[in-house]
């Protein structure tokens, strides 16, 4: 009887699965098709649930046969209840349709709820863009490993990103064109630089869990500002929520690179604000005394955890009319990096540069992120509607650089052990500031055919470094043993103030006009903007030399601390006079006329934009400068087209045209001449601004809804690009120096896919870039001179790619989402192929940056009550950025640190360590 229970029982239960079926399906949202994810499904009859996954769907096993009621539940979602007959086959797919909560007040939708925080709605948004653009969610954002937006732009095809000291990432490069040709907007109005010298935005300045969406502009229609040659980036912050909505977090972490080393600091705190001259008068003559010991007093020490945090609190009153929003955040990170370089130069007739001296360096980076932002908006009727944005961030970073320089008598050899070497140390805080005000109004009159929008802005940027610090100290290797020795012959000890403000007042008009027009709709438009920049710029630099008596003292012998050193002022009225301290003003008008013209399947936006600009500077304290004032003014005709074709509701095909322009920055225009620490840099008053033809081509499908498949094409026809190189100077050949120049004309194009997939719980995210570019720079070259058998230096043209400029860039993200039992997952890696990082005098030594790969991770583990916990892993592979130039001379392979290697020799590496964080999040909804 046993032996026939042991064959009947398991064939018994064959039989039942043999009936068993199951279920299967998506949910999505009724009014825009979007797949929602982590929707609840429950069967009344068998108890079985399961959650729709990151596709929007969801599939439940061991069924009977038979009518079973479907339950479909979603957060703020009108709950749906259907029966279905469940077959003893396969049921067909099912698909629910859910109607979201959201409260209409007097027919006017508000816009603001969540408009591109997921990534369905993201999705939504570029496929009806005008613009040829790509979006990153803040849900996306949210779950990423970034903590910031430069780091969030890496995940955006065709963006590579430049990295900062501690390797974090700061400026964006799109599509191979630097960091000069792009704009940054937060909410659509255009932000000053808190720069010292450009254009452009530390992207690092603006902490990433502030904002809603991110938009990247790769073409432009005729209402954008047309200077953005690369293309342009428009933060879009948070909006009040429909019901009161608390979201809180807090993390900490470490840096991997400081559980390795030490942490060096100073007394940021006893930094001057101001130099003595600005504090006493420009003849008043300074000692000792008016210098801060603190910049001079370091400590080295583990540091203390990394601690960031952000809070925001919304809600609309007053039955949807009024909506209010206030969010902050506070980052306090340490980071650094450790960093050999190797000096080098070309000597003689030799084609390449020889290593002459090795430099390590450390860097120990103390930085405070902080983040403010908050909106007000009033919707007076159906037709008005206004609003007050606020934001300002603020970037404090704390760094101190040592540095130690081999020397071995013009020709780097380590293995003699003896040698002269040169101790720097430098301390140095940076405080970046930026705030925008801006007050909207938006009006629809004559029954919506006719709708005025404006805005009134006022926005600041500075920048400030008070009292950078460097100390230079002679020393001896003998026997490989290094000891520090007396203060440098000349200057050891220097102290330097600059400061940059840049304050704009804009206003801004918008026009548009609906015609009736058969079997089509056409939108006229008209409008323009004001903006008017005030820019002033402070230098003031001190040197000291050691005092007679402390001449020939010895680091360790006869003083202990660099605070114990008595020092005189070599110039002590300061250096305040010089082409650094100046004024500058910019007057920008401009105006456009654009049309929207679409059928069922086509639609056309063009028209023509025109800018005047008017750029001058005034050196407050000129020195005999040829054009101690100066001005560009010039107007610019640009016009665009782009033309969308729908095949159906899912694909369509996006081509556009338009013509814009690089404007020089501030500082470049101005005949300065600065030393910096390896070069001397000069402004250029004959700079001209760059101009540019714009071709781009892309094929969009979405195929569901937070899916998409992207092919495009690029090309860019740049006429006086501006680039930075190393020149000769024209009356005194022996001075090289830094310097921004037109080079005739350039080409760049390229090809670019983007595509996200997902399957039930896991997803890809994955895109290519590739990029050519070519421009021609003249080179030196030292050649035998025939008729009076000297080295001479001979000038040729070169073609080369332009600066920072990768052929390939490539992302991949592998998702994972569990809604059952709240798990997030995302690993992501970002490669960035070769690219020139400085573009040398000579000819065939360029620096170029090595090809990197770039991995993160992070998870999440959702709990009840709105509780998250998080993981954030950054540089997992601790990738190094490495240096080299694309050729060797035969004297470097005799180094036995083997910097030659394929024909390339190693100039630079810089390793950043991981870093790795935890933390907490709260959403009350």
């Amino acid at each position: 009887m046993k032996k026939l229970f042991a064959v009947f029982i398991p064939l018994f239960f064959c039989v039942i699965l043999a009936h068993a079926t199951k279920i299967k399906g998506k949910v999505f949202d009724k009014q825009s098709g979007e797949a929602l994810v982590g929707a609840t499904i429950v069967l009344e009859k068998s108890g079985k649930s399961a959650s729709t996954g990151l596709d929007g769907s969801f599939e439940i096993k061991g069924l009977s046969a038979g009518k079973e009621t479907v339950q479909v539940s979603y957060l703020n979602y009108e709950g749906v209840v259907q029966e279905v007959e469940v077959l003893k086959e396969d049921t067909p797919p099912l698909a629910f349709y859910l109607v979201s909560k959201s409260i209409q007040l007097m027919e006017v939708s508000i816009k603001g709820k969540g408009a591109g925080s997921s990534d369905g709605e993201a999705r939504r948004i570029e496929q009806n863009a005008s613009q040829v653009m790509n979006i990153i969610s803040g849900k996306a954002i949210e779950l990423s490993p970034d903590l910031t937006v430069a780091n969030v732009m890496q995940r955006v095809s065709g963006v590579s990103l430049e990295r900062n000291s501690n390797g974090d990432g700061q400026y964006a490069i799109l599509r191979g064109m630097d960091k000069r040709y792009n704009y940054t907007l937060v909410n659509g109005v255009k932000l000053p630089s808190p720069d010292n010298k450009y254009r452009y935005i530390p992207l690092d300045i603006f902490p990433s869990d502030l904002l809603e969406r991110l938009e990247v502009y790769k073409s432009l229609t005729p209402n954008m500002e047309g200077d953005a040659i690369g293309g342009a980036v428009n933060m879009l912050m948070k909006n009040a929520p429909e019901k009161l909505q608390i979201n809180a977090n807090i993390s900490t972490g470490y840096s991997q690179l400081f559980i390795d080393n030490k942490f060096t600091s100073f007394n940021a705190g006893s930094t001057h604000a101001k130099s003595p001259s600005e504090l006493n008068g420009r003849d008043y003559k300074a000692t000792q005394a008016d210098f801060s010991k603190g910049t001079l007093d370091y400590t080295s020490k583990n540091p203390a955890p990394n601690i960031l945090s952000s809070l925001s609190i919304g809600q609309r009153f007053l039955n949807n009319k009024l909506g209010v929003i206030v969010a902050g955040s506070y980052q306090n990170t340490y980071r650094g990096s450790t960093s050999t370089f190797y000096n080098n130069a070309v000597t003689g007739k030799d084609e390449y540069a020889v290593v002459t001296s090795k430099a390590e360096r450390q860097y120990s980076e103390q930085q405070k992120r902080l983040g403010l932002h908050s909106k007000v908006d009033y919707v007076l009727d159906k037709n008005n509607k206004f609003s007050f944005y606020n934001m300002y961030v603020n970037l404090v970073n704390d760094q101190v650089r040592e540095s130690v320089t081999t020397n071995y008598n013009g020709v780097y050899n380590p293995t003699i052990g003896k040698a002269e070497l040169v101790y720097q140390t430098r301390s140095r805080k940076t405080d970046q500031k930026i705030y925008n005000g801006t007050l909207q109004g938006n009006h629809n009159l004559l029954d919506d055919k006719f709708n005025i929008r404006w805005a009134a802005v006022y926005s600041s940027a500075m920048n400030d470094v008070p009292e950078n610090t460097q100390i230079s100290l002679n020393g001896l290797e003998e026997n490989f043993q290094r000891r520090r020795t007396t203060l440098v012959n000349t200057a050891p000890v220097s102290y330097r103030w600059e400061r940059n403000t840049d304050e704009d007042k804009a206003a801004y008009l918008d026009l548009k006009y609906k015609l009736d027009v058969k079997d089509a709709k056409l939108e006229l438009s008209a409008g323009g903007l004001y903006r008017n920049k005030q820019r002033s710029s402070f230098y003031n630099n001190y040197t000291l030399a050691p005092a007679e008596s402390d001449t020939s003292k010895v680091y360790g012998v006869d003083y202990q601390n660099y605070t114990d050193l008595k020092l005189r002022v070599t110039n002590p009225t300061g250096a305040v006079s010089n082409p650094l301290t100046y004024d500058a003003t910019e007057k920008t008008t401009s105006g456009y006329l654009m049309f929207n013209y679409q059928t069922e399947r086509i639609q056309a936006i063009g028209g023509l934009r025109v800018e005047h600009n008017n750029q001058g500077y005034n050196l407050l304290f000129p020195a005999g400068e040829k054009n101690p004032v100066g001005s560009q003014v010039y107007t610019d005709f640009l016009p665009s087209l782009t033309l969308k074709y729908l095949f159906d509701s899912k694909s369509q095909l996006h081509a556009s045209y338009a013509k814009s322009l690089n404007r020089p920055g501030f500082y470049e225009i101005v005949p300065s001449k600065i030393v910096n620490e390896e070069y001397q840099e000069r402004g250029n008053p004959e700079l001209k601004r760059a101009l540019a033809d714009n071709f781009d081509l892309r094929y969009e499908l979405f195929p569901g809804a937070s899916e998409q498949l992207l092919i495009g094409a690029f090309f860019k026809k740049i006429k006086n690009p501006i680039e930075y190189t190393f020149q000769a100077d024209a009356t005194r050949g022996q001075d090289i120096y830094y310097s921004p120049r037109n080079f005739g004309n350039a080409k760049n194009f390229g090809a670019e896919i983007d595509y996200i997939k997902y399957i039930n719980k896991f997803g890809i995210k994955a895109n290519y870039t590739y990029t050519h570019s070519r421009i021609t720079t003249p080179k030196t070259i030292r050649r035998i001179n025939p008729e009076s058998g000297d080295i001479e230096p001979f000038s040729v043209d070169q073609s080369r790619p332009l600066f920072g400029q990768s052929a390939h860039i490539a992302n991949l993200a592998l998702l994972f989402k569990d809604t059952k039992t709240g798990w997030d997952a995302q690993l992501a890696g970002a490669f960035t192929g070769p690219r020139i990082n400085t573009v040398s005098q000579f000819l065939n030594n360029d620096l170029w940056q090595k090809g990197f790969i770039q991995m993160d991770f992070s998870a999440e583990k959702r709990f009840g009550h709105g509780l998250t916990v998080f993981v954030k892993a950054n540089n997992l592979l601790n990738t190094p950025m490495k240096l080299f130039i694309k050729g060797t001379n035969p004297e470097n392979d005799k180094i036995a640190e083997k910097l030659v290697s394929n024909g390339q020799t190693l100039i630079r590496s810089d390793y950043y360590g991981q870093s790795y964080l935890v933390g907490l999040r709260y959403k009350l909804n």
